[in-house]
């Protein structure tokens, strides 16, 4: 699993200004049913406030405690729950989710530049591809636990932490977004080593008023959401605050207005038939994985007869009409059924990259 930090950024970026630590709370290790897998994160701020979920919200108070305790020490802690056992009356109110979790708490504040959470949301903003790694047992007194690889362009880190199996291992959890430990002989150490969750960069060709609920719920899921339309009374990023870009530019302006290659989902819904033919053109010749078009299979049909051979690229490709069949006419139905096929596109070719990777956590032993 990848670490999801735009839900987080809010209270980080509060307390940093302040001045004032906080608490990294970092899944490390599930058994059995449990709310969140290996890579999770929460923060936990002195004041008791707190971002991100580990639980359904039935552990997170006692974890607050925990964390205060770790923002006072500046000392990293490691604390477990068992939800399979006779206490899971007691931290799961009786859930029966009939899992264990290991949560490691990290201080992140000014003597370290909050780190990692400098780190990720410098990545996130740039949308590239990173990933940190933390102790989490050692019996190296030298390397305590919570101790954090970063990349040395980052860090500058020196040691064990610097060697080139452990830049390597960010690099390549990075790149292939998997978690992964590393376990290490001399100094005798485990490090996991998790990805940043990077969100889905999607564009939208038509700004429209029925793309004002897609934007909506994209931003709800933390997506990126680029606009871009011909007409000026559309692309008005005051309709759309939630958007990452709102662009004007003609339909045949699209591949040099914006770099095709960094979105995973494209959907056409100018509702200018013209405009849209000039869209799936381009579109068909762009690596984008998914492409949604809006409206009747007649429309589609007309389409596609007028693109020609580049109607082929399209094949495997096109997903029109575009949307899950859920029923309803307004356009925030249309908007959700739009969405919720996006969410299954993304996250089941997600799946199929880790499966297709390998089965299960890896696990690299460095000499």
């Amino acid at each position: 699993m990848e670490a999801t930090l735009g839900p987080l950024l809010p209270l980080f970026e509060r307390e940093r200004r302040a001045g004032r630590a906080l608490a990294v709370g970092v899944l490390v290790h599930t058994r059995g049913s449990t709310y969140q897998k290996p890579g999770a994160l929460i923060l936990i701020a002195a004041d008791g406030d707190y971002a991100g979920l580990i639980s359904g919200g039935c552990l997170e108070g006692d974890l607050r405690e925990h964390a205060l305790t770790v923002i006072a020490s500046g000392e990293a802690r490691s604390v477990q729950y068992d939800l399979s056992g006779p206490d899971e009356l007691l931290w799961g109110m009786g859930l029966g989710c009939e899992g264990a979790m290991r949560i490691l708490l990290l201080r992140a504040g000014p003597e370290n530049d909050w780190q990692p959470l400098s780190y990720l949301a410098q990545a996130l903003r740039t949308h590239t591809p990173a990933a940190v790694g933390v102790v989490c047992d050692s019996a190296s007194v030298e390397l305590p636990v919570g101790s954090l690889a970063l990349p040395g362009a980052v860090s500058g880190l020196a040691g064990p932490l610097g060697a080139h199996a452990v830049q390597a291992a960010l690099a390549r959890a990075a790149a292939d977004r998997q978690s992964v430990w590393l376990h290490s002989e001399g100094p005798a150490f485990d490090l996991f080593v998790l990805p940043l969750n990077l969100p889905p960069r999607i564009l939208l060709l038509g700004a429209g008023p029925d793309a004002v609920p897609l934007v909506d719920f994209a931003a709800r899921l933390n997506w990126k959401v680029t606009l871009l339309d011909h007409r000026a009374a559309y692309a008005d990023a005051a309709h759309f605050p939630a958007a990452e870009r709102v662009l004007r530019a003609h339909p045949e302006e699209l591949a040099a207005a914006v770099d095709l290659g960094s979105f995973c989902a494209a959907v056409v819904m100018s509702h200018h038939l013209s405009s849209d033919l000039a869209y799936l053109r381009a579109l068909a010749r762009a690596p984008i994985p998914y492409v949604g078009l809006l409206g009747p299979a007649a429309r589609r049909e007309k389409l596609l007869g007028d693109l020609g051979s580049d109607a082929l690229k399209l094949r495997g490709r096109l997903h029109a009409p575009v949307g899950l069949p859920l029923g309803g006419r307004t356009p925030e139905s249309i908007a959700l059924a739009i969405i919720a096929e996006l969410h299954a596109f993304v996250h089941t070719r997600a799946q199929r990259s880790v499966a297709a990777a390998a089965a299960g956590v890896r696990i690299v032993a460095l000499e």
